[in-house]
């Protein structure tokens, strides 16, 4: 997900995060050049320690604070209420449970705290959507267990969450794969 035509999807989403952050899926930490002085701390979580390792490096190039946890989103080691963003840049996709995880980070955001996502998953259109599933099996396998035909914005909502403000569209590329979803959610109170 690091191709240029994505970068504007990544800006808007990462720009929005105040506070304390916790980015879900921090990966390699492509995310850090992009956090701004509103960010207090960000908290990136993810599954694999040379990935951490790499992130680490990122955040101290980029002078943002940060603690990283190596796990999983569907157990986060953090308090309850203790976010005010949690950021996901295309990570429920490999997620294996995406409500456990969604759970998990609306424990730990604060009441009015904020869910800034970018997912691809699931067109509306009939004959992708075929494509996508057709595809997802073979897709998880050779993508680190990505599922092209989750629809996250059902998934958000089933977690827990109200989405504030929605934006789908085709970024460039093969439709299968890039059917985006860019949001806001809180916790539904």
């Amino acid at each position: 997900m690091r191709q240029p035509p994505l970068q504007k999807y990544r800006r808007e989403v990462v720009a929005a995060a105040t506070g304390r952050v916790l980015e879900v899926g921090v990966g390699s930490g492509l995310n850090f050049p992009l956090y701004d002085k509103r960010v207090e701390i960000v908290f990136g979580i993810d599954p694999s320690p040379r990935l951490l390792a790499i992130a680490r490096r990122r955040a101290a190039a980029a002078g943002v604070r940060a603690e990283f946890l190596r796990g999983s989103a569907s157990a986060i080691p953090l308090g309850d209420n203790a976010m005010d963003t949690v950021v996901m840049t295309w990570t429920l996709c490999s997620i294996p449970d995406p409500v456990a995880a969604l759970r998990e980070m609306r424990r730990v955001l604060k009441p009015h705290g904020q869910l800034l996502f970018v997912e691809h998953g699931l067109s509306p259109e009939s004959g992708i959507e075929r494509w996508q599933q057709r595809l997802t099996p073979i897709w998880r396998h050779v993508a680190g267990g990505c599922h092209l035909d989750r629809k996250m914005d059902d998934l958000i909502r089933s977690a827990g969450f109200d989405i504030l403000r929605l934006r789908t569209e085709y970024a460039k590329g093969p439709r299968p794969m890039t059917y985006m979803y860019l949001g806001c959610a809180q916790p539904a109170a």
